[in-house]
């Protein structure tokens, strides 16, 4: 049948891939596999359920929920409704929440546990009709589970009623409110359409190749619109989608599920590679003389003509060391596909050489989200860009070097925000990303930086942060960085160290180690971090190169506040923190 609306995917799912596993979730360690035909028969039910709790077309029902297959059920429940799921992030702040539930005029939540339903406990309190429309994932005392809903819809199907509101979804009806998380104000619900999402579904699924064992590893969070088109399209395709049970559970699940198939982004890319340059600094010659021999043949590689020598080469090395880097993440990837930020050539090469293509993307939540994509076609992957734009989507360099879009994948606008949605997207329907970049002779667009990031110094040079921090990106012992120097005399940048490389470092030197705030400060230490940053210097110009530094001592995370669910840097808000410590930089 014809997809023409997200609901639609689950009976092309069962009239094509009958019978297969459709989603698999994780939990307490055991893998519970869902056929198409569970799959439709749990999301028909919740439907029947939201229908007599008296959910109709245009209510926004909101979740806050790690990957699991019961967001999928209620997502497909919501939809087929005609109602709009407001998917909100689980780590985002109690104000961030406040806003988007009073922004989108929310009627129900469902959250799959205690530790996101007490971030949301207070703002619950002052909505008390909110509160009574509280369900869950887990069996929560005191609160509602989503079986109640299931149960309900059991006891009351409805099937003659529920295919009539399917038949009144159109496909420009709004599907979803995805607020960007965003790194300053409030969040921004841009307004995505069953069209919007499927257009771009379906310009992406070309380029996936699927076998008969093909499988899904998933574990980017599916609120985000990158993961979630992803998952649509996996389901298109008849491909089984494994959730992880966390983030510190992936290990072990790609070698549980052996996927041929793993959805990314770049930072998880560099800490794997970061952990297979530790683990060779531990080996003993004449093995580690080899190890590191593979990593420089694989970092030679390159789409263009090889020779017979290189190609040799390029066969012992997988045969001997790339493969059992392979083997680490499952030994079965056919690709990975990587987004929500641009990925360092150099760690794109390792992957690919080591017999794992890496797809790279790029998009905004307000393009639902890809606007260019590499792929395996001819010049369809170049290191260094995302790859040539899609089909039915423009792209324009703007005389600034802003990259504007426009197509069928941009959202209708921002929610409850006119004056907004206006200043993005202009009386020509160009939607303006805020992004700064260039597409070469062969139709492949590369991202350089932000536009708002892009700063200037007191002489007038321009310095793009991005670019210069993606030089310190295959630097093992940088876990992360941030350039800083607006209107200053030079770059300056903030330094994270990759503790457990640090600490393997001072091992073999001899230093001891005693806590990270301690060692940030030590000389030898300081002086190590001098040698990396003078060694990447080299590879910038004059204005670019990071003249001072200052070495945090903790790791960046989500939790902490100075990375967003996509683990990009929140600029503004690390320029508060280290407000002090930045300014001592240019005393």
């Amino acid at each position: 049948m014809e997809v023409t609306r997200i609901f639609d995917l689950l009976l092309h799912f069962a009239a094509n891939f009958a019978g297969g596993v459709a989603l698999c979730g994780k939990e307490n360690g055991i893998w519970t596999p869902y056929t198409i035909e569970n799959y439709i028969e749990k999301v028909d039910n919740i439907s029947y359920g939201l229908m007599q709790l008296g959910i109709k077309k245009g209510d926004r029902i909101a979740s806050i929920s790690n990957n699991r297959p019961e967001w999928n059920f209620l997502d497909m429940a919501i939809l087929q409704l005609g109602a709009i799921h407001v998917s909100i992030y689980p780590t985002i702040s109690e104000n961030d929440y406040k806003f988007i539930l009073e922004d989108a005029g929310v009627k129900m939540v469902f959250v799959s546990g205690w530790d996101l339903l007490r971030k949301i406990e207070n703002v619950l309190d002052e909505k008390p009709d909110l509160k009574e429309n509280v369900y869950t994932f887990r069996n929560l005392r005191g609160y509602k589970h989503l079986n109640q809903i299931i149960e309900l819809g059991m006891a009351n199907p409805s099937r003659q009623y529920l295919d009539e509101i399917r038949a009144s979804v159109a496909p420009d009806d709004t599907a979803t409110l995805i607020y960007t998380s965003g790194t300053t104000g409030h969040p921004k619900g841009a307004m995505l359409s069953h069209s919007n999402i499927l257009y771009n579904m379906k310009a992406i699924t070309p380029i996936v190749p699927v076998r008969a064992d093909s499988k899904v590893l998933s574990y980017l969070p599916l609120c985000h619109v990158y993961e979630r088109m992803m998952i649509y399209a996996w389901q298109y395709l008849g491909i089984p989608i494994y959730y992880t049970e966390s983030l510190g559970t992936i290990a072990t699940d790609l070698k549980d599920v052996r996927p041929t198939i793993f959805t990314t982004v770049p930072r998880l890319l560099e800490k794997f590679y970061d952990r297979i340059i530790a683990a060779g600094r531990k080996m003993k010659k004449p093995a580690k003389r080899l190890y590191f021999w593979a990593d420089r043949i694989a970092s030679e590689y390159d789409f263009g003509h090889r020779s017979l020598r290189y190609r040799i080469k390029l066969s012992i090395a997988r045969k001997t060391i790339l493969n059992k880097w392979k083997a680490v993440l499952g030994g079965n990837l056919d690709v990975i596909v990587s987004g929500g930020a641009p990925i360092q050539p150099n760690i794109s090469r390792i992957f690919w050489a080591a017999g794992m293509p890496v797809l790279n993307g790029y998009g905004l939540t307000e393009t639902s989200p890809v606007i260019a994509v590499s792929n395996f076609f001819k010049n369809g992957s170049k290191f260094g860009t995302c790859g040539p734009v899609l089909p039915g989507i423009e792209v324009k360099i703007a005389e600034d070097g802003e990259i504007l879009t426009r197509g069928h994948c941009l959202m209708k606008g921002y929610y409850n925000a006119p004056k907004l949605t206006a200043e993005a997207i202009d009386t020509e329907g160009w939607f303006h990303t805020g992004d700064i970049g260039h597409i070469d002779e062969d139709g492949c667009l590369s991202v350089t930086g932000r536009k708002k990031e892009m700063f200037k110094t007191a002489f007038g040079k321009y310095v793009v942060p991005a670019l210069v921090e993606s030089q310190f990106a295959s630097e093992s012992i940088i876990d992360n960085i941030m350039v800083v120097g607006e209107s200053k005399k030079f770059a300056a940048a903030l330094i994270v160290p990759n503790f457990i490389d640090l600490r393997s470092w001072c091992a073999r030197k001899d230093i001891a180690y005693s806590t990270n705030e301690e060692m940030v400060k030590n000389t030898e230490v300081v002086a190590k971090f001098k040698r990396v940053v003078t060694k990447y210097n080299k590879f910038l110009g004059e204005t670019e190169q990071i003249k001072k530094f200052y070495l945090v001592p903790y790791e960046w995370s989500v939790q902490t506040g100075e990375l967003t669910p996509t683990l990009k840097l929140r600029r503004n808000y690390i320029s508060t923190k280290f407000h002090d410590e930045i300014e001592a930089l240019f005393e």
